[in-house]
Formats: C-alpha cells, sequence, structure tokens
C-alpha cells in the first residue's frame, strides 16, 4: 500500500483575478450586439424585454465595476478540492466566536446561479450575534459549486445527477473533518439536499428545503389528497407556459449553448428572465437585485463558460429513474415556502415524500430567497436546525 496515494484530499486556497483581456473581449462582443426586433409594448410577455435588455447591456458595457465585485467575492474564504476527478471550488467560513454546538452546514445552489446565491447570507449564518441573533445559532457554512457551475470544473464526460453530487458533498464534508452535519438547498439545490438525506441519513442530521422541485408522481392518482392534485395539475400548467427553458436543458441543451456562450447579451437575456420570473419582484426586478448584482451573476457564468455544462444538469436528472422519486426522506426535513416562490407544494406532499417536521410559509422572498431575503432566509435556517445542534455533536437532539 502507497501511504502517499492513500492520504485524504487537500483544499487549497482559491482566488480568482480575471485577466483585463477577458473584460474588454466581453466589452467588444457587448457593443457588438445584434439586437432583435420586438413588437411594440410586448415588454416582457414574450420572454426578456428588449428596451430593458439594452439598458442592462449598456450599463454591463460601461458602467459595470466586475473588478470590485470580484473582489468582494473574495472576501469569502474560499477553496478548491479535487474530488470524484473534478477541482471542487467552495466557501467555507467557520462560527465567529459560538456560545454552543456548532452545527456543520451544506448549502446547494441551483440554476442560474453559483455560490453567489448564498454571498448574503453566510456571515449571518457564521457570526449570528453581530447581526443582532443568538450566537449559540452559529454555524460553520460550507457552499460549493456543483460541477459545471461557477469555479468548480466541468465535468468532460456525462454531467453528474443530482444523486451524484450529493455523494460529493458527503465527500467533502468529510474531508473538512465533519463526521455529521445538515443540509439546505433550494431549486436543484433541494434535490441535491434531499439526496443527502436519503443516501447518507448516518451523516446528514435534518434537511432543510425552500421547496419541493416539480412534482413526479408514479402511484395512482385516486391516492393523493385533492390539494396534492391540484398541486401537480398547477405544476404541469406551469411547465406548459413557462418551462421552454427546462425543455431545451433537459433535451438540447448543446444547441442553447453555442449562442449563450457566444454572446453576453444572449446569456444575459437567458438569465435575467429567470431573475425577475422566479423572484418575489411584482415584476420590477431590481426591486429584488440591483445591476450590479444581476450582473455579477451573470459575469461569473460569462467569465467560466459554463451556462452550457451548467444546463447539462437538467438533462441528467431527467434520467434519474422513477424508484428514485419515490423514495422518502425519513431523516427530520424542514420547508420555508416563500410567499413569491414558484410551484409551492402543499403540506400534504411534504409529509408524504419526507419527515417533515416543520413547514412554514414566511411573508416575503421569492425562489432566490438567500439573496432576496438573507436575514429572513437565516432566520428560517437558525430555528430549524436548532434542535439538531447537538446530533452532529454525537448526541440525540
Amino acid at each position: 500500500m502507497n501511504p502517499v496515494l492513500d492520504l485524504p484530499p487537500r483544499p487549497e486556497p482559491f482566488f480568482s483575478q480575471t485577466p483585463p483581456g477577458a473584460l474588454e473581449d466581453l466589452r467588444v462582443r457587448l457593443r457588438a450586439t445584434r439586437w432583435p426586433d420586438a413588437p411594440a409594448d410586448a415588454g416582457w410577455s414574450l420572454g426578456t424585454d428588449l428596451d430593458y435588455l439594452r439598458e442592462l447591456v449598456a450599463y454591463w458595457t460601461d458602467g459595470f465595476d466586475w473588478p470590485a465585485q470580484e473582489a468582494a467575492l473574495a472576501r469569502l474564504p474560499r477553496f478548491r478540492v479535487r474530488l470524484g476527478g473534478l477541482g471542487i471550488h467552495f466557501v467555507h467560513v467557520r462560527a465567529a466566536a459560538p456560545a454552543g454546538p456548532v452545527l456543520p452546514l451544506v448549502l446547494s445552489h441551483g440554476w442560474p446561479d453559483s455560490f453567489w446565491r448564498y454571498a448574503k447570507v453566510v456571515p449571518l449564518l457564521t457570526d449570528p450575534g453581530a447581526h443582532g441573533a443568538d450566537p449559540a445559532d452559529a454555524f460553520d457554512v460550507v457552499v460549493p459549486d456543483m460541477p459545471g457551475f461557477g469555479y468548480s470544473d466541468h465535468p468532460i464526460g456525462p454531467p453528474l445527477d443530482s444523486i451524484a453530487v450529493a455523494g460529493l458533498w458527503a465527500e467533502l464534508m468529510r474531508v473538512l473533518g465533519y463526521a455529521r452535519f445538515g443540509a439546505a438547498g433550494g431549486d436543484m439545490g433541494s434535490h441535491v439536499s434531499r439526496y443527502l438525506g436519503l443516501d447518507h441519513p448516518n451523516r446528514v442530521v435534518a434537511v432543510h428545503r425552500t421547496d419541493a422541485g416539480i412534482p413526479v408522481f408514479t402511484g395512482d392518482p385516486a391516492d393523493l389528497a385533492p390539494e396534492e392534485r391540484a398541486w401537480i395539475e398547477g405544476a404541469a400548467a406551469w411547465g406548459a407556459t413557462e418551462g421552454a427553458y427546462a425543455a431545451m436543458h433537459r433535451t438540447k441543451p448543446q444547441t442553447a449553448a453555442f449562442g449563450l456562450t457566444d454572446s453576453p447579451a444572449g446569456l444575459a437575456a437567458w438569465i435575467v428572465e429567470k431573475l425577475r420570473a422566479w423572484s418575489d419582484c411584482d415584476g420590477d426586478v431590481e426591486r429584488r437585485f440591483t445591476k450590479d448584482e444581476i450582473l455579477t451573476n451573470v459575469t461569473l457564468y460569462w467569465l467560466t463558460g459554463t451556462i452550457g455544462s451548467s444546463m447539462r444538469m437538467y438533462r441528467a436528472n431527467a434520467a434519474i429513474p422513477p424508484a428514485q422519486h419515490a423514495r422518502r426522506v425519513e431523516v427530520p426535513s424542514g420547508f420555508s415556502l416563500f410567499r413569491g416562490d414558484i410551484v409551492r407544494p402543499p403540506r400534504a406532499w411534504l409529509e408524504r415524500t419526507t419527515n417533515a417536521v416543520r413547514v412554514t410559509e414566511p411573508p416575503r422572498g421569492g425562489h432566490f430567497a438567500p439573496f432576496e431575503e438573507p436575514e429572513l432566509y437565516a432566520e428560517e435556517l437558525r430555528a430549524f436546525f436548532r434542535p439538531y445542534r447537538t446530533a452532529a455533536a454525537g448526541f440525540s437532539p
């Protein structure tokens, strides 16, 4: 046995610094945008509003300060480690001056975002005492970029599904020295958190999610409660009117990737329409996201070239066998169903599919709740995970 080969992966500090040439290339492309026409007064009814995107692109070209945003993100301690043959980028912040048992917490993002989703909430979770909350609620927080997102490597073979990513996160937490931990997420991160609870129940003390995903039910509809049937029908109707992006991602992501990787304006259109449609903004995307915040997210996709690889995860998840969807999560599960989120499930469904011990409906916030309402989201996590802190230290709650 070679002891060198048996050494665990070692995380290395990570610092991103964009070459000036990459930013100049971006501005050249933005100035050369070939704009489509649009019917008069179409607004957002057909997709991204032409006038708004012109305004956003103009600011991206001549007003947006990416180096300043990159420096702000660099204030989060960031690392990369090799897992499953891939370089995984992650944020890791330990609790500040904890007043009790510290619960490690892995936060999983969705699409179209990355570790960016949790940038505002990390300080609130790791140092609650500095933000008017109980210091005893401090977490050690880990926020990885999924493979093919952000600064993590792109899989060179088949894309990884949520089950495989959950396995990587369990290994990441082991590498960081956490025997037991909590898991939380939304969007595809909700699926990853679910599979962490399903496949690693001896390690995961509890799972918190902001959604239950698009419903998959293979049983007899007569067994469903009326509110469950209504929800499934409503989700199907939502998919028919709002799900074209997902159908493309699941079936022909590479076709869309050519244009979105080549045109920054096209990339911005693809992403900003979802930020508007899925957030609690009443149709005004800048009620929830400033131009700087929108463009930080979009620029991360542009500079890392990850729009194609991120979309391919939809295809991988679409191939997950139906039997996996039928499994019930038995570890304690909590749900915060924010008012402005999409396809919000009824409690009957949550109790059918999970050991749902806490379900709340915060009055504000949407699909990107950790970014839209960081204080409210942080309080939801503190309240849910409070009984499970000693479990992570090896005791029963």
